[in-house]
Formats: C-alpha cells, sequence, structure tokens
C-alpha cells in the first residue's frame, strides 16, 4: 500500500493526478507529492521501521510509490558516524556525517532513481533516461540494467572518466553532449515531450525527487528518533537540501517525532557555479544563472531548478550559504580523508569547505549539533586530487634504502610545516 494522494502546485497549490507530468498548467509552477499524512501515521511506526529491511524502503508508507514496483539493489541506510577528530579540527563539539558514499553506484543518487524508477514502472514505462552531471548517469544506468529496461543517458562531454565508465559499464545508450549540464538537460526536456521514456528528472521529477527525504528519515532514526540542531548539504539544483528538511517535518507530521523540527539548514556551493549562495549572501531570493567553471561538476548546475525553494529554507530556518573555491574543495577532501577516513567526491569536498567556512564565521556555533551530508565517492573524481597529494616513498627492496628514504621524507615534511 501507498499514501500518495495527488500532485500539487507548489506556487498555487491546485492538484492533478498522479501521472508523470512536472509542472502546473495555469501557472506554470513546479509539481510535487502530496500524501495522506493520516493513513501513513496509521501505517507506521518506530517498531515497524525497526524491523524492516536495512535499506530505504524499510520507510515504504512515506514514498511515493508502489513498493510491488521497486528495483532494490540496496540502497540507503548507510552510515550515520560521528566524525570527532574532524569536530576538532573544525571547532565544533558534536558533528555527524552522513556517508552517502556506500550507496550501491556510489552516491546519494540511488535514492532518487529508486523512485524513479519504481514510479517509471508503475506508469508502464519500458525505458529510462536522464540528464546528468555524472551520478544519476551511474545510477540510472545501473538501476535500469537490474530491471532489465533500456536506458538513454546523457551528460557533458567533459565529464570525469570515472563517471563516463561508471555509467557505460552498464551498457545504456551514452550520449555525451557538446556544452554544460543546462545544455544538456535543454536537450532532454525538448526530447522528453516525443519520446516514450521515463526521464527521471523531467517527466518524472515529483517522485524522483522525492527519494531525498529518506536521508532525513535515517538521520533521525540513527540519532534515536531526534533531529540535529544544524545540517548542512551541498546544493546543485537545490533539491536534495530542500527535501532534507521536508523530510524532518514529515517524520513529525506523522508521529515519528514527538517534537516539531528547530534545524537550521546551510547549503553548500562550489563558487564556480554558486548561484543559490551568491543570492543568499546578496541577501535576495532571486538567483541569477550562472556560467559553471569549477570542479565540482555534480554540483554545476548553473540555473537551479529549486534554487528559490533552497534560499526560502534557509530564510524559513535561519539557516546559511557558502561557496568554495577550487583550491578549498581540494582541501576539503583531503582533510575528511585524513581525519575521518572517508575520500569523498568533489562536492564532498565543497561540503567539508563550506562547513569550516561556516563555523570559522559563527554561522555555526560550537555547540550546536551538526549534521554533514558527504553524498559522493571520491574514486569517481580522481582528477581533482591528482598531483595534488604527499608522493609515495619510492626504494628499492632493502631496510637501509627504506629507513634513508623515510629520514628524508620526514626531514621534507618537518621543512614544509616550517615554511
Amino acid at each position: 500500500m501507498s499514501f500518495e494522494r495527488a500532485l500539487r502546485c507548489r506556487e498555487c497549490g491546485r492538484e492533478y493526478e498522479l501521472k508523470p507530468i512536472f509542472s502546473c498548467e495555469f501557472c506554470f509552477g513546479p509539481l510535487e507529492v502530496a500524501y495522506d499524512y493520516d493513513g501513513i501515521r496509521e501505517a507506521i511506526s518506530t517498531d515497524s521501521i525497526e524491523r524492516g529491511p536495512a535499506s530505504l524502503w524499510r520507510y515504504a508508507p512515506l514514498l511515493p510509490v508502489d513498493p510491488q514496483y521497486k528495483v532494490d539493489i540496496g540502497t540507503g541506510f548507510t552510515p550515520l558516524i560521528r566524525a570527532d577528530r574532524l569536530a576538532k579540527r573544525l571547532g565544533l563539539d558534536t558533528l555527524w556525517l552522513k556517508n552517502d558514499t556506500t550507496n550501491p553506484t556510489w552516491s546519494f543518487k540511488d535514492r532518487v532513481v529508486s523512485m524513479a524508477i519504481a514510479r517509471a514502472r508503475q506508469f508502464g514505462f519500458t525505458a529510462m533516461a536522464c540528464a546528468s552531471t555524472g551520478n544519476l548517469a551511474n545510477s540510472v544506468s545501473a538501476h535500469s540494467a537490474a530491471a532489465g529496461m533500456e536506458a538513454f543517458v546523457f551528460i557533458p562531454n567533459d565529464l570525469e572518466i570515472g563517471k563516463v565508465i561508471g555509467s557505460a559499464i552498464y551498457a545504456p545508450t551514452l550520449v555525451m553532449v557538446e556544452g554544460n549540464y543546462d545544455d544538456v538537460n535543454r536537450l532532454c526536456t525538448e526530447l522528453a515531450g516525443s519520446r516514450p521514456w521515463a526521464f527521471v528528472n523531467i517527466n518524472v521529477r515529483p517522485f524522483y525527487a522525492e527519494g531525498s527525504r529518506t536521508l532525513s528519515f535515517e538521520v533521525a532514526e540513527q540519532l534515536g528518533w531526534r533531529t540535529p540542531a544544524h545540517c548542512v548539504a551541498p546544493m546543485a539544483s537545490g533539491s536534495l537540501f530542500t527535501k532534507i528538511w521536508k523530510g524532518f517535518q514529515e517524520l513529525h507530521k506523522v508521529g515519528l517525532l514527538a517534537d516539531e523540527p528547530r534545524i537550521r539548514m546551510s547549503g553548500a556551493q562550489a563558487a564556480g557555479c554558486s548561484p543559490i549562495s551568491t543570492a543568499f549572501a546578496q541577501g535576495t531570493l532571486n538567483f541569477v544563472p550562472q556560467k559553471p567553471n569549477t570542479i565540482a561538476r555534480s554540483l554545476a548546475i548553473g540555473n537551479p531548478a529549486d534554487g528559490y525553494y533552497a534560499l526560502k529554507v534557509m530564510e524559513e530556518t535561519g539557516g546559511g550559504a557558502e561557496m568554495a573555491t577550487d583550491e578549498e574543495i581540494v582541501e576539503g577532501i583531503k582533510l575528511l580523508a585524513e581525519t575521518e577516513g572517508i575520500f569523498a567526491e568533489t562536492a564532498g569536498g565543497v561540503t567539508i569547505a563550506c562547513l569550516q567556512k561556516l563555523v570559522a564565521s559563527g554561522a555555526i556555533r560550537r555547540d550546536e549539533e551538526t549534521v554533514a551530508f558527504i553524498t559522493g565517492g571520491g574514486l569517481k573524481t580522481i582528477e581533482a586530487v591528482e598531483g595534488k597529494l604527499i608522493e609515495p616513498v619510492r626504494v628499492p627492496a632493502n631496510a637501509e634504502a627504506f629507513d634513508a628514504a623515510l629520514a628524508a621524507r620526514q626531514a621534507r615534511l618537518v621543512g614544509v610545516g616550517g615554511a
């Protein structure tokens, strides 16, 4: 049983049948799923969740699909790690990392694709498609392979090789488009009107986007059915950011959280593609689209579909936003790896670098229990750190050579530290 009731316009509130549509016919506002929260309240409890599978499907009554159509490759219920070493370096008392690098295709996109493909099958589609900066292409390719469905994935032609191979291995129709993500998205929007495919971030976008809410569900459960004081998440389209906040609110609506959430939400962007963070810094809810120029390609969406709504969440919760340069992104990746043993892609470097800035500026207080969302694995973007790490020690196979080389290396490191 599922409890999605209708599609509702986020602007004018008009409701539509549950169909593969994504915008309001009256005001052209975006549609999102409306639920029967009373029905969910009757169907779910902390006990029923804890008895469920160790995946996002443990929250089935809160999801916008009939579970019989699911394609389950083991997504969700990823670790929430207490990051004491990183917290000490940043100046926080309590820091948690939601580590979505452990998902099947090593990013949070497995969450949203789980919703999109289940709903596509429910609608009767036999082929999946997407516009992607890489992670989504990987996930759509993998899920489609598991479901025995055709997949058409469209990506920019300058994508990191790890993400290209991470899609190609599943044998989709992989299309490299000349241009950036916004060019890819325009092409897919045009194609969506004439192809019988489920475009996960176009005609089934209202259902797709709901998958990000499962991050909130898991964090609350892993904290013992309570919420943190502050959350920091990366922003590309802004959808992930807004859905994390929505998920916490919904848990209270259905009785799984005793207290109404009082979470401050802060967003992280790369300086080379920061329309949302720039608008926040300027004190406006109206962002100006930008042409991306950053190593954080997974966040390189210059015209974010949910940018306005992300800014509204910041305003509503008293949160904030920051941006990180390419150099700071690399340092963020290294800091996370060196302190907590997590190798994140560039989006993770953005999150850590911006978290560091938010703490340093006082936007996050030392005593605020904070959760940072690490959304993708670093082996996808090794180009970002290549040539910027400590070189290996190279020695002949004897102990004397090793001792001499090790002493020389330690002397060099002391010299660098002293400088």
